[in-house]
């Protein structure tokens, strides 16, 4: 397959390159040269490498009282949910995803039909249940964890259960009634027992950590992410950029909860928290990542009003909340995502995945565009156009 862009941006900040023939073969591109007198097969006003999400929960669909929707769902009804959202996501032009809790073996076993042809869904890593402390966020998604020799024991059991990456709780989040945000959860310890484990075996862990002292201790425990962090300090940007960790804002999560206050159908806990972290959360992480710390696409998909195919509004508030432009958004949604991921390196070059995305116009003309592909490829099959 030919695919011609009038505008190709390859996922790195290399400038974009114009009127240029991308060649796919055997699911991978095979070269990227100047537009030739043949016909091509596709032709797109502007083609990106396929959009990468690290923070999704497939069991979610965006319901307004999320805790509430997966507590009442059959173990059967967050498979069918988690196996639509996939498709979803796909056809949104993500085609990779890190899945950070659905917990009950849902993802991996999503993951693993995917791999094998039966459903369409993007790449996917998946953490399987969060670790949290007793009764702690999250905890409905779950393995309630007490000590560092039950955080080893809890990593070596989501490995047993076929996740590749590991998620733990440092704070505590918006979703769970009775947790806050601020407040630090997981004991320095056993973060520590739990990452140095899942270092052990070769999995990267992701911390969900909004307040400020979780996040410090998370990343002194030697996290490969953090995700949300929206309570940071100047502290935490300083061991951020010692540390080489990577941060995913998550903005959409409280933004969409904040833009349906007064729609009745979200419990009143979940508003009262998401406005203490929309309060601070744009200016502190901008501040971050003016001061260098690695900012990596994930939209938290499936919380309340975030649904897994509006991942653009994410690259959109990038732009508009940390300044960013818009080649600068798509980067962290696509390399930066994708290294922290650990799939595959999320740029078109010879060689990599041919999973790309053909879009009606430039997206640095309008980055809206990215709210709707012309045609989505995964590996060098056509999923939608």
């Amino acid at each position: 397959m030919i695919v011609r862009a009038g505008v190709l941006y390859d996922g790195t900040l290399a400038p974009p390159r114009t009127n240029v023939d991308i060649e796919i073969a055997d699911g991978l591109i095979a070269g990227i040269r100047a537009a030739t007198s043949a016909a091509p097969d596709r032709i797109a006003a502007c083609v990106t490498p396929g959009l990468v999400n690290a923070h999704a929960h497939l069991v979610m669909s965006g319901e307004p009282d999320t805790m509430g929707a997966v507590a009442r769902m059959h173990h059967n009804e967050q498979v069918i949910a988690a196996v639509e959202n996939a498709a979803k996501t796909l056809r949104a032009g993500i085609t990779t995803i890190r899945d950070v809790g659905s917990g009950r073996g849902v993802a991996q076993a999503v993951r693993d039909g995917i791999n094998a042809g039966r459903i369409p869904g993007p790449r996917m890593r998946a953490a399987g249940h969060v670790l949290c402390m007793t009764g702690g966020h999250g905890w409905f998604l779950g393995r309630n964890i007490d000590g560092p020799w039950d955080a080893r024991k809890a990593v070596r059991e989501e490995l047993l259960a076929g996740a590749d990456c590991i998620k733990v709780i440092a704070t505590g989040g918006v979703l769970t009634k009775g947790a806050v945000p601020g407040n630090a959860q997981l004991l320095p310890e056993e973060l520590e027992a739990a990452i140095s484990e899942a270092h052990r075996h070769g999995l990267r862990v992701a911390a969900h950590a909004i307040g400020t002292e979780g996040i410090k201790n998370a990343l002194r425990a030697g996290v490969d992410s953090v995700e949300h962090g929206h309570l940071l300090d100047d502290e935490a940007i300083e061991l951020f950029t010692a540390r080489g960790a990577y941060l995913v804002p998550t903005l959409m999560a409280p933004t969409c909860i904040l833009e349906h206050l007064h729609d009745g159908s979200q419990p009143a806990y979940v508003i009262h928290k998401a406005k203490t972290i929309g309060e601070a959360m744009a200016a502190n992480i901008r501040r971050a990542y003016e001061a260098g710390v690695r900012i990596a696409g994930g939209s938290d998909a499936g919380t309340p009003f975030n649904r897994h195919e509006d991942y653009a509004g994410e690259i959109e508030l990038m732009q508009r909340m940390l300044g960013m432009s818009p080649h600068q958004a798509l980067h962290a949604a696509t390399a930066v995502a994708a290294e922290l991921i650990g799939i595959h390196r999320g740029v078109l070059a010879g060689g990599e995945p041919a999973d790309l995305v053909l879009w009606s116009r430039d997206i640095s003309d309008d980055i809206r565009t990215l709210r709707a592909p012309q045609a989505v490829i995964k590996a060098g099959a056509i999923i939608s156009s």
